[in-house]
């Protein structure tokens, strides 16, 4: 059981009009809008600085900034820039970079690293945007046992990197890992997880997911509302993003369950 309140984000990497996307996943009553960060997406700080321009309430964050592709003090700079812009709305997800990442590396001239460095230039990242703007709010991506001791010393959120087809055994399982790590630090931590699709059906690069799979959400808005209580009942999971493409047929859920 947590004490936090549910919140929810859109995951949005381009939209033909970006102004438009961010403005309706604020009036529809969504808490974030969230910006990844791969070659084939928006610059994530640039995107995130055009849709803070056109709203006022919905807040804007990285989901997640690969520390391999800047510099600890860049990001630093970055996020300072922007919580100022933003009236203070920018939150900071940070992630030490999937396999997949390095290729993006390579094509912006930079070493990708092996994952220990990685992990510390997560670290070294985390000290340089608390020396340059300390109040914002810090999410870290984790999986694995390195990341998730950052996440549970240093984070303010933590997203819980399991793949869709993941049960909820094995989220349950992970988050007992977390726990033994962060000890008297875990009830403050935030929890989040990603949803591939919610309200629709899945895409099909997902491949065939089973009905216990965690990051997909079928159903009526009741239904998957119910899902949601009974996961942060038992997992803690209060902080719930979604495919953007899933803006609107999850909508009713943000409705039922926003800031409860």
């Amino acid at each position: 059981m947590t004490d936090h309140p549910f919140r929810f984000g859109a995951v949005a990497g381009r939209a033909p009009d970006w102004s438009g996307l961010a403005r309706r996943a604020e009036d529809l009553g969504y808490d974030t809008l969230l910006v990844p960060d791969t070659l084939g997406t928006f610059s994530p700080f640039s995107a995130v600085a055009a849709a803070a321009a056109v709203t006022s309430r919905l807040r804007l964050g990285t989901y997640v900034l690969s520390v391999a592709n800047r510099t600890p003090r860049a990001v630093a700079w970055e996020t300072a820039t922007l919580r100022e812009l933003s009236g203070g709305r920018f939150e900071l997800g940070l992630g030490a970079g999937r396999p997949d990442a390095a290729h993006d590396a390579a094509e912006l001239g930079l070493p990708f690293g092996t994952a220990g460095a990685r992990v510390r230039r997560l670290a070294d990242t985390i000290d340089a945007v608390a020396a340059a703007a300390k109040d914002v709010p810090i999410l870290v991506a984790a999986a694995g046992t390195r990341l998730l001791r950052l996440a549970a010393a240093r984070a303010d959120t933590v997203a819980l990197g399991v793949p869709p087809h993941a049960t909820e055994e094995q989220v349950a399982a992970k988050l007992d890992e977390l726990y033994e790590l962060a000890g008297d630090r875990f009830h403050d931590l935030e929890l989040a997880m990603n949803l591939a699709a919610a309200g629709t059906e899945p895409p099909a690069w997902l491949g065939p997911l089973g009905p216990e799979a965690t990051g997909v959400l079928r159903g009526t808005p009741a239904r998957m509302a119910d899902v949601l209580r009974r996961r942060r009942d038992r997992l803690g999971v209060s902080y719930v993003t979604v495919n953007a493409a899933c803006l609107e047929a999850f909508a009713p859920v943000v409705e039922l369950l926003a800031g409860t």
